[in-house]
């Protein structure tokens, strides 16, 4: 079986699959560090995911033990399907800390603006700073631990060989004066 070396959906699906294995790892470790955090500020669980998919599917949950299952699984949806997002971040060529740094911006920025229009937070400027800062780094937590994960999946590909060897060509034209 002939291998196409410039399959663009094959690279696709790659780089998605890869990016959603990146975000449940992602996904993981927000969480540990949500429970790290809760259990030292004694803050409970956020209802946030119950009211934001409430909202979007029209129904609630029957009792309390549904509406922790299903925040829990909306916050493992929600989280592992931002690693295809990092995907395509890889996919497009940015790896490392700027593919990091991007990710976090879009996984903050959208919960800054989706969750005060669903009423399960209130907007930035009415959110305490301390907050605020616990939110950042939780999100941190999740974009470095998925961008880690991701470039390690993404470490031997061939689109990522051939970045590097661009990398090295533009490396090598710097050193010679061009």
């Amino acid at each position: 079986m002939k291998v196409h070396e410039n399959n663009a959906l094959g690279e696709l699906a790659s780089a998605v699959g890869k990016g959603l294995l990146a975000g449940l790892a992602g996904t993981v470790a927000i969480t540990v560090s949500q429970m790290i955090e809760m259990k030292i500020t004694g803050r409970g669980p956020s209802e946030a995911p119950v009211k934001v998919a409430s909202e979007i599917l029209g129904a609630a949950p029957a009792n309390e033990g549904e509406k922790e299952k299903l925040g829990n699984e909306v916050h493992f949806a929600y989280g592992t399907s931002w690693g295809a997002v990092r995907g395509l971040l890889g996919l497009a060529g940015l790896k490392g800390i700027p593919a990091t740094l991007v990710h976090f911006g879009a996984i903050w920025a959208t919960e800054l603006i989706m969750l005060p229009k669903y009423d399960a937070a209130p907007p930035v400027d009415e959110q305490e700073p301390k907050s605020l800062a616990i939110d950042a780094l939780h999100h941190a937590v999740y974009a470095v631990a998925t961008g880690l994960v991701y470039d390690a999946l993404d470490s031997g590909s061939a689109r990522q060989k051939k970045l590097t060897k661009l990398n090295k060509l533009i490396k090598g034209l710097k050193f010679k004066g061009y």
